[in-house]
């Protein structure tokens, strides 16, 4: 059960521009990760943008980027996160659930090219140590322009954000769809 109360819509008329935003960008749902952040509307509307932004404004396909939305909500044990990219939006951008299963440990399985398997080890090195090694640096350079780099790298930084919070506040699952 969640640690704070999550903010009912109805409760709330004062959200309602905030609210539509949201839902306009979510299928028309209100999920629990932005009732629980309503509590405070400057970051509700913050993390919405940035959440927006690190999934579909990046130099990257969105493979890439569940790979290592899921490989971080693993090593974080963010059982939301999981929750709301497997399998529906991981299947949506080609990973498979066998994939996704693969990437408690990516290193022993040979689903993964040689770029997503440099991009999934920047995001074990950040996420463990927040920060890599200059070899691990320079093959991750291999496979990606800077651009790319500081997307990725922000979108690692969200996502460890992202695990943290709902962690700490024990956000509930949203319910299967």
């Amino acid at each position: 059960m969640a640690r704070v109360t999550l903010i009912e819509e109805q409760d709330h008329p004062e959200l309602a521009d905030l609210i539509g935003r949201i839902r306009g960008a979510r299928r028309g749902r209100l999920i629990n990760v932005y009732k629980l952040l309503l509590h405070s509307p400057a970051l509700a509307e913050a993390w919405f943008a940035l959440n927006n932004a690190v999934r579909w404004h990046t130099g990257f396909d969105g493979r890439l980027r569940e790979l290592v939305i899921i490989r971080v909500a693993w090593l974080c044990n963010a059982a939301y996160i999981l929750r709301q990219h497997i399998p529906k939006l991981a299947l949506a951008e080609g990973v498979s659930a066998e994939e996704c299963e693969a990437l408690r440990d990516w290193r022993n399985s040979g689903h993964f090219s040689d770029s997503e398997r440099s991009a999934l080890s920047y995001a074990d090195a950040v996420t463990a140590n927040v920060q890599c090694g200059r070899e691990e640096f320079a093959t991750l350079k291999r496979s990606f322009g800077e651009r790319q780099i500081v997307e990725l790298t922000v979108l690692i930084g969200a996502y460890n954000m992202h695990a943290r919070v709902l962690n700490a506040l024990h956000l509930d699952l949203e319910p299967p769809d």
